[in-house]
């Protein structure tokens, strides 16, 4: 009887040892805890989309009917970040502005994120601010509309 439970907590061990290797998941935001049924959540894997991704697809499926059709007009990513966002980047990180955002997202049916985006283009740092207007369709956040910062 020893025997057993002595075998069975080496199992169990060995077990807990290995599900604990597994690759961790890159998460969204400041501390990598942002909800993905949030409006900054689509806002902010919009933007990285646009910036970081090889194509427009995942951009496109967080965007309106209206702005996916824009962007599906641009073809590529550096034209979608010349025209369209005014803002080129060779890498940018992009954190959300979470200050006001008082209450709960899930019962409403329009959101405005703005998000600070900083990063490096020709040896040149570049900060710059965003506010991107979101609607609920089906459930999902999705990116109506891009405005640019006034203030800056």
């Amino acid at each position: 009887m020893r025997s057993f439970r002595f075998s069975l907590f080496a199992v169990l061990l060995s077990v807990l040892c290995l599900a604990g290797c597994g690759e961790k998941e890159e998460g969204m935001g400041r501390y990598g805890m942002l909800a993905d049924s949030t409006p900054e959540y689509s806002a902010v894997t919009f933007l990285k989309s646009v910036y970081e991704d090889d194509n427009l697809d995942v951009a496109i499926s967080l965007s309106s009917d209206r702005l996916a059709r824009i962007l599906t007009n641009y073809h590529s990513n550096r034209n979608v970040q010349r025209h369209l966002l005014n803002l080129k980047y060779d890498s940018v990180v992009i954190t959300p502005q979470s200050g006001n955002s008082v209450g709960r997202s899930e019962f409403s049916e329009k959101a405005t994120v703005t998000v600070f985006l900083s990063g490096m283009y020709d040896n040149d740092k570049i900060e710059d601010l965003r506010s991107l207007e979101l609607i609920k369709e089906d459930g999902m956040w999705k990116v109506s509309q891009i405005h640019p910062d006034h203030f800056m």
